[in-house]
């Protein structure tokens, strides 16, 4: 009986090699990267610099020498600098100063001179009447700062100089006192409002307050740092307050899930470095004529996002609607009740700035930061809650981000590994169809494969470089007695990186 041919099963012998090459196929497709984004001309504005070095160095010789100084005098010489501070403060509260007025250029001074005084003193002298300094300074400063042309350069760099600088220098002494005096607490102006209110952490928060707060994460560090005037929130959320049950709900868009609706205890639970409450001036006339107009603007932004999907906003394009980012939710729910938030928009001009961001999907640089809401004069601040771990925290990531910005800044883009692209694309594929079911995938909706992995690359670069910088940081504490400063965080990063350039190039 002759012997069956042998054909087929060269055939399915075949089949193996062919699947083989139809993968590698595929792999080759995936692996075509995507058009590059467009260089981006950002807003064409200057981007602040103190350029005040050597005053920092000397504030930290300053706060070494008042360590070995004699407790009596030393404390002579803070409440001496207090009364300065107080005597130029009191000079405002009648005034309708210009921001140009050389009066601020001289608290600001006498505000950063007081810090390594009340630091040093530790014990010896009441933190209270430190903070009252602190936030007197604020307060006057935004009431003058009601008069003030928002679109002034002058007026921007004035308010920042002063509310930045001062909690720039009241962090600074905090981070040297002990623990167990550290006040989490700062409090603020209880302003008046008409809306339903509910106590969050011993405060009475009201119905259209706004939280602005900092993430934990490297992207966070990015928004927060990445402006023409570096700041230190990253986050922008509205609080809803039930007028029959008091509970508290907070609207917000994050970047996984777009706009959503969680309880205060929620939003408290997730990372924040730091949170700020801020409120509608009771005097506004929008108010005068509505004094329910926040419940009002809060209640709204729940509906819309119990009424349909609003997916978070990548491109940072606050003049559409249809798609928010964190600070959009706010300055939305206001607007159609005649409130614009964000008096003074925000500008990011730095090449380096843009060009990362760019690549991380924004398209806007004339848009609103979390960090400018707090120069509205419209808007008082209620309270500020921070604590030691957190704090120092915070500045570690903002020395690591600002290194990192200034390499942005010399042409250093952010990249990806490419070889890691298909690998990436099925995960959006698998993220796009959780999506349709109303699910969140592995890849946020709105973001590309490849911008996930250059987040992914900021990620690991940063967090590489802070558990470098905080073994530094460690060091300088135990050799000098104190916790470094943040000049001395950001020339530290900056050593921490020429390391990581020097092991990398031995390899």
């Amino acid at each position: 009986m002759p012997a069956m041919p042998a054909q087929p099963n060269r055939r399915l012998r075949r089949w193996p090699g062919r699947g083989l090459l139809a993968l590698a196929g595929v792999y080759l497709l995936l692996l075509i990267p995507d058009v590059p984004p467009p260089t981006p001309a950002g807003a064409g504005k200057q981007s602040f610099l103190w350029r005040r070095d050597a005053f920092w160095s000397g504030l930290e010789n300053e706060f070494q020498q008042a360590r070995g100084k004699d407790p009596a005098l030393l404390s002579a010489d803070f409440h001496q600098t207090l009364a300065r501070n107080w005597q130029l403060l009191s000079t405002l509260t009648a005034t309708n100063l210009p921001p140009n007025d050389p009066a601020f250029g001289q608290l600001e001074t006498n505000f950063f001179l007081l810090a390594p005084k009340a630091a040093a003193c530790g014990p010896r002298i009441p933190l209270e009447v430190f903070l009252q300094t602190y936030s007197e300074l604020r307060r006057q400063t935004k009431r003058q700062s009601e008069h003030w042309p928002m679109d002034s350069t002058e007026t921007r760099e004035r308010l920042y100089r002063c509310l930045y600088g001062a909690r720039a220098a009241l962090e600074e002494a905090l981070l040297q006192i002990p623990r167990d005096r550290f006040p989490a607490f700062v409090p603020g102006d209880d302003e008046p409002s008409a809306t339903p209110s509910a106590t969050v952490r011993d405060v009475t928060m009201h119905s259209g307050d706004i939280l602005v707060s900092r993430g934990g994460a490297a992207t966070s560090a990015l928004i927060a740092r990445g402006n023409d005037f570096p700041g230190n929130f990253s986050h922008v959320a509205l609080v809803h307050v039930d007028e029959a049950t008091k509970q508290v709900s907070v609207i917000e868009s994050h970047i996984e899930s777009g706009v959503g609706v969680s309880s205060i205890e929620k939003y408290l639970a997730d990372t924040k470095l730091r949170i700020m409450a801020l409120r509608l001036r009771a005097d506004l006339p929008q108010l005068a004529a509505d004094p329910l107009l926040p419940h009002k603007a809060a209640s709204l932004a729940v509906s819309n996002a119990f009424a349909r999907h609003i997916p978070y906003d990548f491109t940072m394009d606050y003049h559409d609607a249809s798609k928010l980012f964190c600070s959009e939710v706010a300055a939305a729910a206001y607007q159609p009740f005649g409130v614009r938030l964000w008096m003074g928009i925000s500008h990011l001009s730095s090449p380096g700035v843009t060009s990362w961001l760019a690549a991380l999907g924004a398209r806007h640089f004339e848009t609103q930061e979390p960090s400018d809401l707090e120069y509205d004069p419209q808007l008082r601040v209620v309270a500020e809650w921070r604590d030691p771990e957190t704090l120092f925290k915070d500045h570690l990531d903002n020395a690591v981000i600002d290194v990192m910005l200034e390499a942005a800044e010399r042409g250093e883009k952010l990249g990806y590994n490419r070889w890691q692209l298909p690998g990436a694309r099925l995960a959006k594929a698998w993220s796009w169809a959780k999506n349709q079911l109303g699910r969140v995938g592995p890849i946020p909706e709105g973001m590309s494969a490849s911008t996930a992995l250059r987040v992914q690359r900021l990620k690991a670069s940063h967090a590489a470089l802070a558990a470098r910088l905080h073994e530094q940081a460690d060091r300088f504490r135990a050799e000098r007695g104190y916790v470094p400063p943040y000049w001395e965080l950001v020339r530290l990063a900056r050593e921490a990186r020429e390391e990581q350039i020097s092991a990398a190039q031995a390899r």
